[in-house]
This record gives C-alpha cells, sequence and structure tokens, in this order.
C-alpha cells in the first residue's frame, strides 16, 4: 500500500513594479492571488522587482508596501528587493552560458522593431537569429563598438527535444506554444547588464518556494519562456493563473502612465479597504454585489470558476 502523498502548501507571492502608483488592474491582480492562496490555506510573498531603472525608487517600493497593508492584503514572507538578488541572477546565467545555451546579441531596438518584422501575441518581436552563429572574430569586433546583450537559444522545430511548451492554466485552460516560430531566442540579459524578466522571476519563483502564480492575462505569452528557463535550470514549474485585464470605458487598459483609477485616488474616494474591495470584487463577479466587504470575507466568496467565466477583459468605471 502506498503512504497518501503529502499536500504541498500552496505558496502565492505579489510581484508589483514600484514604476508608479498603484491602480486598479494592479488591486485586482493582488487581491487574486491572495484570496487563492487564502481560500487554499496558502501564504503570500512579497517581492519587490525593482530591476529596471525606472523602478529604483525608494519612495514609491514604500508607498506600494503601505498600499497593500491598507488593503488588507497581509504577506507572510518578505519584502524581498530584486536589487539585492542580482548574484542569483548571475549564477543562473553563468550555467547557461556553461551549457553554451546563451550568445552575444548585437541587433538594436529599431533593428529588432522593424515595421517587417514578426511580433509575438505579446508585443515582443519574434526573434529570427541574425547573431546566433556570429564567428568568434565577428563577436570580438563587433564588441568594440557596441555592448551585446544576451539570448538564450530556443530548440529548433527540427531539434529532436521539441520546441513545443505545453502548459495547463487555471483560467484560460490548455496552453502550447512552439518557441522557434512564436517566440524566437529571448534575452535574459539586456544589453545595460540589466536581468531580463524572464530569468529573475524564474529564479526567484523557485528560490521563494513559489507554487502558483497569479497575475494578468497580457503575461499569458511570457510563461512558456519561464518554463522553458525552469526545465533548462532543473527547477520547479508552479501553477499558472492568468486572469483578465481591466478596461477603461473608452477600451484603453488602465495603465499606470495614464494614472487610471490610481490608489491615491481610489482610496480618497472609497475611505475604507472594505468599500473598495468590495466595490472591486462586485465590478469583476468575484462577489455577487459591491457590498463593503474585508479582504477576509472575500475569501469564502472566491472562485476560480467565477474567474474562467470572465475570461474577456473586464470594463470598469470610475463611479
Amino acid at each position: 500500500m502506498q503512504p497518501a502523498s503529502v499536500p504541498v502548501p500552496v505558496v502565492g507571492r505579489f510581484a508589483p513594479s514600484p514604476s508608479g502608483r498603484m491602480h486598479l488592474g494592479n488591486v485586482f491582480s493582488c487581491l487574486c492571488s491572495w484570496l487563492s492562496a487564502r481560500s487554499q490555506g496558502g501564504s503570500i510573498v512579497l517581492r519587490i522587482e525593482d530591476l529596471d531603472d525606472r523602478c529604483k525608487r525608494p519612495e514609491l517600493a514604500a508607498q506600494l508596501i503601505d498600499d497593500l497593508a491598507w488593503l488588507g492584503l497581509e504577506w507572510d514572507e518578505g519584502p524581498y528587493y530584486q536589487h539585492d538578488r542580482l548574484d542569483l541572477y548571475e549564477s543562473a546565467l553563468r550555467r547557461l552560458n556553461d551549457a553554451d545555451l546563451t550568445y552575444p546579441c548585437f541587433c538594436t531596438r529599431a533593428e529588432l522593431h522593424a515595421a517587417s518584422a514578426p511580433h509575438a501575441s505579446d508585443g515582443t518581436p519574434i526573434y529570427r537569429g541574425a547573431c546566433r552563429n556570429l564567428s568568434v572574430e565577428e563577436i570580438a569586433r563587433r564588441s568594440v563598438l557596441r555592448a551585446p546583450a544576451t539570448r538564450l537559444r530556443v530548440p529548433t522545430v527540427d531539434d529532436l527535444a521539441g520546441d513545443v511548451i505545453e502548459f495547463v492554466d487555471r483560467t484560460y485552460g490548455a496552453q502550447c506554444e512552439a518557441l522557434a516560430t512564436e517566440c524566437g531566442d529571448f534575452l535574459v540579459r539586456r544589453s545595460d547588464g540589466v536581468f531580463a524578466y524572464q530569468l529573475a522571476v524564474v529564479v526567484d519563483d523557485a528560490a521563494m518556494g513559489v507554487t502558483e502564480v497569479v497575475r494578468g492575462c497580457d503575461l499569458l505569452g511570457s510563461t512558456p519562456r519561464q518554463i522553458y528557463l525552469q526545465h533548462l535550470l532543473g527547477l520547479p514549474t508552479p501553477h499558472y493563473a492568468h486572469i483578465p485585464l481591466l478596461m477603461s470605458p473608452d477600451g484603453r487598459r488602465l495603465s499606470k502612465r495614464d494614472r487610471d483609477l490610481d490608489l491615491g485616488e481610489l482610496r480618497a474616494r472609497f475611505g475604507t479597504p472594505e468599500a473598495l474591495l468590495g466595490w472591486l470584487a462586485g465590478q469583476t463577479g468575484i462577489a455577487p454585489d459591491t457590498t463593503s466587504r474585508s479582504a477576509e470575507q472575500l475569501v469564502e466568496h472566491f472562485s476560480w470558476n467565477v474567474i474562467r467565466a470572465h475570461r474577456e477583459n473586464i470594463t470598469v468605471t470610475a463611479e
């Protein structure tokens, strides 16, 4: 008789970037992540993703932490800051380099975003391998002129190992992507030395024991790349759940840049976290109405079946 397997504790995460005040879409993503973990008796890790120069603003990180605390979306571990974890990313990249899985890329942004270049579903250019097979001499010559980025090789369509990544998303169901044709070799480090999002989050999620990633559906296309990296580095793959985006009435996706329904405005308007969360839960279908409710009170209403029923992006109004 086989012994009963011990359930793996659910560990979710908040992974915001301090590039501006959180907007309603960010709140929705954090709320879903928190509710999913808490409804399964799990915990939450807080990670501040501040690798990019525009995110290295301590005052915005402090405001973000204050906003999460005000909402009652408490975390159990962290905050961790990516700028403190560069050695971990360097170590992972070294392993990829040593396995001859990377190469220097000298392509400019203009070349990559040329109008004729095919683009992936997330808007990034599909890399066609212009720098994949440069000679040692050519790499040395170009390196004098500009610092290269670092790209990760993906299997070609003829590779016996195959290039298809498959996974089941908790909201959008079975997903399948051929990396060579739908993504191409992708960046793991930029030419300015900043580690790419794909590498950093894979390393961090594994190091922090994250078992469930809840985030906006605009990042659905990033998931196959992250799973590929997990396979190469021998890291576990968490469960993924992508959620609909919140849209303004004119069809725009909410953004920090446009200060759409930012949390400063929302805190002033609603006055209490219960009023704001209850309204948001009602607008997005998590709760049956917009009655004021705390995060804890929303746990009993949360169901992934409800989120699946709203796969389309959700329009919200300021009223």
